[in-house]
């Protein structure tokens, strides 16, 4: 494992592991979750990328600004994710990476960030967003992800008032304010309004999650393929939000099958 920075920052670095087999090697951006915020590293997706890569993956598993911190929210934590996807073209100088097979995979947050880069090339020119030439991304998959920013806001936003708890809304907190206050943010952030991606997607969710509901992946796959796009959704019965990056459990045992095709038919 080799830790790169790709670029000035403390959180600006990413890990690259490299398979033991022959390159050129087919690459997985791995994208750990945690609601965007300061407190979760990607420590969490550390088992998630070596399994991966020796199933004959290269990995990188990217760090990045997180809510709480320097440049965490808007845009700082979408524009790390696309200097750190974009970097792999300064990586390949020195490591035998196949760029014409580069998947995303994140958890979560990391789910909405794996979509969403994959998405990225439909923003327009004057959004704070855009960077020219994105690194194409032949597949993107989303693991209990966020897929729909709004809907997400809502549901936490409907959890606070039923339950009376003090506002906690990490969608609110990343994009600096509601759908009514910053429409345009929800806009260029979601991967849902970015659709269609024209990119292979694969959404896993399990049916017990409690954390993101699985009802957000339900609707993104209509909406999606309405619009054209290949997509795969695997709800996984029994799962619940982490169990899909525990590398001891079935439903990531799901993952894994599903990678694996990927690595032989990309």
């Amino acid at each position: 494992m080799q830790k790169i920075y790709y670029g000035e920052m403390k959180h600006h670095f990413g890990e690259l592991r490299l398979p033991d087999t022959d390159g050129p090697h087919p690459v997985a951006i791995v994208i750990h979750g945690g609601f965007w915020k300061q407190e979760f590293d990607l420590g969490i997706t550390r088992d998630v990328a070596v399994d991966l890569t020796a199933s004959g993956w290269a990995t990188w598993n990217i760090e990045y600004s997180r809510v709480g911190q320097e440049s965490g929210g808007w845009p700082g934590t979408f524009l790390d994710a696309a200097q750190a996807t974009d970097a792999l073209r300064m990586l390949q100088k020195d490591h035998d990476l196949d760029l014409g097979k580069v998947v995303t995979i994140g958890h979560s947050a990391g789910g909405h960030l794996a979509l969403w880069l994959a998405g990225r090339k439909n923003l327009p020119e004057t959004s704070p967003l855009y960077t020219n030439q994105p690194l194409p991304i032949r597949a993107a998959v989303s693991l209990a992800g966020v897929n729909d920013l709004k809907a997400m806001h809502d549901v936490h936003q409907f959890r606070d008032g039923a339950l009376g708890n003090p506002s906690d809304n990490p969608v609110a907190d990343l994009l600096g304010g509601t759908p009514e206050e910053v429409p345009e943010r929800f806009r260029e952030g979601s991967p849902k309004e970015l659709l269609p991606l024209a990119t292979t997607q694969i959404l896993l969710h399990g049916d017990l999650d409690i954390h993101v509901p699985v009802g957000i992946s339900d609707d993104y796959q209509e909406w999606a393929e309405n619009m054209g796009d290949a997509v795969k959704y695997v709800r996984i019965s029994g799962a619940e939000h982490f169990m899909l990056t525990d590398t001891t459990t079935r439903a990531f045992a799901r993952v894994k099958e599903e990678m694996d095709l990927l690595h032989r038919y990309l």
